[in-house]
């Protein structure tokens, strides 16, 4: 049952890491359940984006450079993101005309191709060469799960989120329900906010790890605690805007699971349909193994699973997050719609790994603060996971120049109530589209959309 025999490393990055991709069949079934566009035209771009060749920006090459050693020790991520032996330089050109190739059959032939089909067979051997055990039969009974999202109401808002095994959804709604308590903005707003938005983490990151595959685990009951107002209260009366706790306080009985990468999108069209999709391979550039026959760069996703570890002191990790065959880890996605007496109000979500519940929770609560949309966006955040008992707050310079850092005050606040503050040169990067509420009223609810993608990854909002 334990492949690792407690070997993290084998866990997280190497060929033993690797869990069958499910996002082509996930974006297939999307596609033939709403989709307009034939598949071609959809799969098109990716091909061209592929075979042209992108720019390396300078937020991606701030990634290379900290896993350069993963990079130059795979020979297909050495060829398609080295030259002469040093790595791409931002604005140079990055080509992969492998998976150029791949996609160009998914597009024609359709996800059997992949699995059930030629590409998937060239995958296997690869990674099965590389000293996986991914199979063809593994490919061919993989299984697209639908799920009805979850649902509260906070604020006067109808918040609709990613259900389990996503923790995102669940914990990200525990705290604002948490917060709620206390009245919004006032109660919310200033330092004495961000101490009881802190607290209100600590609780979601000690009642999260008790979530896992709902296929595997019950979780029935655990999800309808974080959606509860009552339970809410209950865990709101053993916050004290004084002082702050050890983990134990908060329930924490298991160890985190750190989760990394993701990129996330949020699209709203002119019919106020919207789409909030979080996507990733885990880790920057997965498992450090791209397929030399297909050009795929091959995730690391059983990192984010709990195995059984010896730490001491530390608690164990969580058992409803252990592997199984044919489960699905806990995640922190939190890709989130907001409604507002039934129409749209917004669409938000972030990457950053464990950091996602954190950042998008912050976003939204910045606009219940009064904040504009873009502001809302580049207000610096702080970040808590229980484990360790630290407060980590945004403190960096971007790869563009442009700066972060939580206010001086705050941080006095903060280490005044007992917080160990820890600064960090990085974090979420979010992505909020807000229907404007006076244009809204004006047009019969069509309100005009402001876009705002986190200009700390250098992105941009595009609109046709």
């Amino acid at each position: 049952m334990d492949m690792y025999a407690g070997n993290a490393t084998k866990k997280a990055r190497g060929a033993l890491s690797i869990v069958v991709p499910g996002e082509l069949a996930g974006l297939h079934r999307a596609w033939r359940k709403y989709g307009r566009l034939p598949w071609k035209r959809l799969v098109r771009p990716a091909e061209q984006l592929a075979c042209k060749g992108f720019k390396i920006s300078p937020y991606l090459h701030m990634q290379m450079v900290k896993t350069e050693s993963g990079i130059l020790a795979d020979k297909g991520l050495r060829d398609l993101l080295t030259s002469n032996g040093k790595l791409l330089q931002p604005g140079n050109i990055c080509h992969n005309k492998k998976l150029a190739h791949t996609l160009r059959k998914i597009s024609k032939h359709g996800i059997e191709a992949f699995y059930n089909g030629s590409i998937g067979s060239k995958l296997v051997k690869d990674i099965q060469k590389a000293g996986g055990i991914l199979t063809r039969e593994d490919l061919r009974r993989y299984q697209v799960k639908m799920r009805d999202p979850i649902v509260a109401d906070i604020l006067g808002f109808k918040i609709l989120g990613m259900p389990p095994p996503s923790s995102g959804g669940a914990s990200m709604m525990l705290i604002l329900n948490i917060l709620a308590q206390y009245g919004a903005p006032s109660g919310i707003s200033g330092p004495l906010g961000i101490h009881r938005e802190i607290e209100a983490l600590k609780h979601a990151f000690a009642v999260r790890m008790n979530l896992g595959d709902p296929d595997f685990i019950n979780v029935t009951e655990v999800v309808s605690d974080m959606l509860s107002p009552k339970f809410a209260e209950t865990l709101k009366k053993t916050i004290y805007d004084n002082m702050t706790f050890d983990p134990r306080h908060y329930g924490g009985r298991w160890n985190q699971i750190h989760d990394h990468g993701t990129s996330h999108i949020s699209v709203v069209d002119i019919e106020r349909n919207a789409v909030s999709m979080t996507n990733t391979v885990n880790a920057y550039f997965g498992s450090n193994i791209l397929s030399p026959s297909t050009g795929i760069i091959l995730n690391n996703e059983m990192d984010e699973f709990s195995i059984p570890m010896n730490n001491g002191d530390v608690p164990p990790p969580a058992p409803p997050n252990s592997i199984r065959p044919g489960k699905r880890p806990l995640s922190s996605m939190t890709p989130t719609i907001i409604l507002k007496d039934e129409k749209l109000k917004a669409a938000v979500g972030a990457s950053g790994g464990a950091m996602i519940i954190a950042g998008t929770t912050e976003v939204i609560l910045n606009h219940l603060r009064g904040m504009d949309p873009l502001h809302s966006v580049l207000a610096p955040r702080v970040y808590h996971q229980l484990i360790p008992n630290v407060v980590q707050y945004e403190n960096w310079t971007t790869p563009y120049g442009e700066h972060y850092e939580v206010p001086a005050n705050v941080r006095t606040f903060l280490r005044k109530r007992g917080h160990v503050l820890q600064s960090l040169a990085g974090g979420s990067i979010c992505q909020f589209i807000f229907v404007d509420a006076e244009t809204s009223r004006k047009n019969k609810g069509r309100g005009e959309l402001v876009g705002v993608s986190d200009p700390r990854k250098g992105g941009f909002p595009a609109g046709y």
